[in-house]
């Protein structure tokens, strides 16, 4: 399917707000709300905040048909030119069935989220070819942009308001895991200790490879395995598969078996290359038993020994995070350790 490329932002847009998933904009209003006053601040975008964005998580739950429509009524409303999703959660799943593809097809717009909205921005993408973001949320990223590096900030407008036809990405000089307690209001916008980002570890490969980007959440993608969201065989030809944790801290183990149903399912030897998040909550000792065993997977189970594989990249649960446009296409080169963006992903 030929990919269908969003418009750009110019400031003054106005962005809807969406909770497919999580109320916690409910539970944490204060955090929230520093979200928007940031994204007015310093994007100089206006919002509109859909009907169910500021639902409980016991009212979210029950209607999943609700919390879908507002992402259809988001895609049809002419004043609304961007989408983003407020966090994430874990039952966004359930909404999938009630999304009306025509008309998000019919009006394409920037989709923003991470984490458990990894469900309806692959999907989308996956049904109807708009390119969608991986990236921040309202709360997990917005409502935190004035303690992280203003490259930050810059890499945001750069993707929404001004994206060029090849992005370079490159490492935040650290990185942080989560954010202090958020029921006190005096953690508002603040993140967890600051860790020195020591770059991405490329693992293997001698040859470049360029592809469609395709991923996600690890955790979240395991929801949509078997069913009938999940790509056919062939989708997978070329992908650039990137994959991330959760804040729930997913085991060395448990991230193998994962990436060992990819290749079960013949995925592995489809893909171009393998990207992987620094992976939130994990110790030295951890990062470097799952990085032994996502190769062992690769080349002891699979003998996929060809594709690059990089990991310890700035994309997930960790901040700042960057942005990565599900469907366009990038390029990795293990010669060089250089990942670009080869298009841009808005129209």
């Amino acid at each position: 399917m030929q990919a269908i490329k969003p418009r750009r932002l110019t400031e003054g847009d106005t962005i809807a707000v969406v909770s497919p998933s999580s109320g916690a904009a409910e539970r944490y209003p204060h955090i929230y709300e520093n979200g928007l006053n940031n994204i007015r601040k310093y994007l100089r975008l206006e919002v509109k905040e859909c009907d169910t964005a500021t639902r409980s998580n016991e009212y979210l739950y029950t209607h999943p048909r609700e919390r879908a429509e507002d992402i259809n009524r988001a895609f049809e409303d002419k004043d609304v030119k961007a989408i983003f999703s407020s966090i994430g959660g874990d039952d966004s799943v359930r909404i999938l069935d009630y999304l009306d593809m025509k008309a998000i097809r019919k009006n394409p717009k920037i989709l923003i989220g991470f984490s458990d909205s990894t469900t309806f921005l692959d999907y989308i993408h996956y049904k109807t070819g708009l390119i969608t973001y991986n990236g921040p949320s309202v709360m997990a990223g917005f409502a935190q942009m004035e303690s992280l590096p203003s490259s930050f900030t810059q890499m945001l407008k750069r993707f929404l308001f001004d994206p060029v036809d090849k992005y370079e990405y490159s490492s935040f000089l650290f990185y942080s895991d989560g954010y202090p307690e958020w029921s006190e209001k005096r953690n508002v916008g603040k993140i967890n200790m600051k860790h020195k980002n020591e770059g991405w570890h490329w693992l293997q490969g001698k040859v470049s490879a360029k592809g469609e980007l395709f991923g996600g959440c690890a955790d979240v993608l395991e929801f949509m395995k078997g069913t009938h969201f999940w790509p056919e065989n062939g989708f997978w030809d070329g992908k650039i598969l990137f994959l991330e944790t959760s804040k729930y801290v997913p085991s060395p183990d448990t991230v193998k078996y994962w990436v060992s149903n990819y290749g079960s399912q013949g995925i592995l030897e489809r893909i171009s290359a393998l990207l992987v998040a620094i992976p939130f909550g994990y110790s030295i000792d951890q990062k470097m038993r799952l990085e032994k065993k996502i190769i062992s997977v690769l080349d002891t189970e699979f003998g996929i020994d060809r594709i690059p594989v990089v990991t310890n990249m700035d994309f997930g649960h960790t901040d700042p995070k960057f942005i990565l446009p599900i469907g366009a296409v990038a390029g990795v080169d293990p010669i060089k350790k250089r990942f670009r963006l080869l298009e841009k992903p808005v129209a």
